[in-house]
Parts: C-alpha cells; structure tokens; sequence
C-alpha cells in the first residue's frame, strides 16, 4: 500500500508547488479563453521583444491532457527532493529547475534561427512551443544521469526505466502526439545532460536570487516594451544607444520623476558655494561631461 498523498506532498514540497502553479495558470487560460498563441514561445515573438514569454510558455498548457501528461511525469521525478544524499535534494531541485526554464527556452530559440537563417526553413518563425515539458525532459535527464537505477511512472501504472525514458519519451510523444514541440523537449534533455554532467554548476541561493532577480527585471521591462501590460509606476525610453533603456520610476499620486538634467556651465561657483565638498564635485563632474559631449541628456533615476 502507498502512502497517503498528503505525506508525499511534503516529501515533494517543490513539485507540489510547481504542479499547483501550473494547475492554476491552467485554469485561469481556460476561463479567460487564452489561446496558445498568446502565452507561448515563438522565434517571431521573441524578435518583437516579447521576451517574457521564455517564463509564461513553460508555465503554461492549453489542453486538460498536456497538463496531465506533463504534470504525473513531473510528479514521480518529484523523487529528486528525496534524494538529498546523492547531492540533488530540494534546494537543487529549485535552483536547476530555474535553470532548466531559462536555458531550454533560449535553446529553443537558437534552434529556430537556426533553421530559419541557414536553412532557410520559415517555418519554423511561428511555430509557438507551450508547455512545461522542457523541464520535465530536464529532469527526466538529470535523474538518468544521477540516479540510473530509478523508474519514472506515468499515470500510476505505466513505468519506464529512468537510463532510457528522456529519449522513449521523445520518440513516444513525437509518435503519439505530432504536434509536440520535438526541439523543445530535445533543448530540456541537452541542457539536463549539461547539469547531469557537470557541465551546468555551481548553482547556490546567491546565484539563484541573483538569476530570479534579473528574470524579474527582463519580465516586466519585456512585458512594459512590447505593450503587452502598462505598468504605471514605470516608463521606458531610449536613450543615446536605442538598444539600451533608460528607465524612470513614477511617483503614483503625481506622476513626478526624480531626475538630473545636464547644467549650464555658467554661474556654476555661486550655484555650487552652499553645498558640501563631495556634492560640489559632483556637480563639476557632471559640468565637464556636459562641455565634453555638447549635448542635452537628462539622467533618470
């Protein structure tokens, strides 16, 4: 007899998690009527800036199936936050499944230009992948490598040895399921091959706050540059360089912005007499890059 699904929800507090996300977003793209081609990962999107959707593809699934497909196989590898004495444990688990979303979805990128520009196959600039199944063909990987003697059960009566299952699984869903994403579960097996050997390390809490902080950041100025969500609190624009933004923050009662603006060189002695010894500097600095550069800019913060 097993155990009670409670006991194995916290032995598996991350992928119990995770599931319930996906559960979630599910849910809420079947209410609100979302298609595929809104949330999902395609070359063509990425070019328009639309960089946020490396996270909402992998996050998201449009078919009841997909979901429980992805989700019971996600599941059983959930045995890699048990198996903290080989390495791996829960904090391995969280920090590699960032990894895992990150990298698979710009591999599947590099894929797609790679056909489009040298093989000239156009395809492939809008085919939209969706779906956690990178990440679970990842970890499907990591654990062959790992832990080659484990079983991946599917649906509570169908196991497959884990040493094989990355690569039946591609081949069963490329059969079964044509219109699955092949280069997407092919990027989450080569990227899990990458941690699984070795080659992909050195993941701790810094790097991964530090990853999760900048994932952040790219999100929202994505989700703010290509229209897709107004953040009011926050305004992009060019600066010298069109590629590089400036970014300013807005006050919500007044709109106000804090901002510095290039001085006159005139009258800077009597403008500067008050002010302290390190702010005077400042404001001689900012006086000479101003002469030096013959231009107005403004500085935002």
């Amino acid at each position: 007899m097993g155990k009670p699904l409670f006991h194995e929800i916290l032995e598996k507090p991350a992928t119990s998690c995770i599931i319930a996300l996906c559960s979630a977003i599910w849910y809420y793209i079947q209410k609100k009527n979302i298609g595929y081609s809104q949330v999902g990962l395609s070359y063509e999107t990425a070019l328009e800036g639309h960089h946020w959707r490396i996270i909402t593809s992998a996050f998201s699934h449009i078919s009841v199936i997909h979901l429980v497909f992805n989700m019971s196989a996600l599941w059983s590898l959930g045995v890699v936050e048990q198996l903290g004495h080989i390495g791996l444990g829960v904090q391995f688990y969280l920090h590699y499944t960032l990894v895992l979303v990150v990298l698979s979805g710009i591999l599947v990128l590099g894929a797609y230009h790679l056909l489009i520009q040298r093989f000239k196959l156009e395809y492939f600039r809008r085919v939209t992948a969706v779906g956690y199944s990178c990440v679970v063909f990842g970890w499907m990987t990591i654990l062959s490598v790992k832990q080659p003697s484990s079983k991946l059960n599917l649906f509570g009566f169908l196991s497959l040895p884990i040493s094989f299952a990355p690569f039946e699984s591609l081949i069963f869903t490329s059969i079964i399921v044509p219109q699955a994403s092949f280069l997407g579960h092919l990027s989450g097996i080569i990227v899990g091959y990458a941690i699984g050997w070795g080659l992909i390390h050195g993941m701790n809490d810094y790097w991964a706050i530090t990853m999760l902080g900048w994932i952040a950041l790219v999100f929202v100025m994505s989700l703010k540059r290509s229209g897709v969500y107004n953040f009011e609190f926050l305004e992009v624009e060019p600066v010298d360089d069109p590629s590089l933004p400036s970014v300013r923050f807005l006050a919500p009662s007044n709109g106000r912005t804090l901002q510095m603006s290039s001085l006159p060189t005139g009258g800077s002695t009597a403008t500067s007499a008050g002010l302290p010894p390190s702010l005077r500097g400042l404001l001689r600095y900012a006086q000479h890059v101003s002469e030096d550069r013959n231009q107005n800019h403004r500085f935002r913060v």
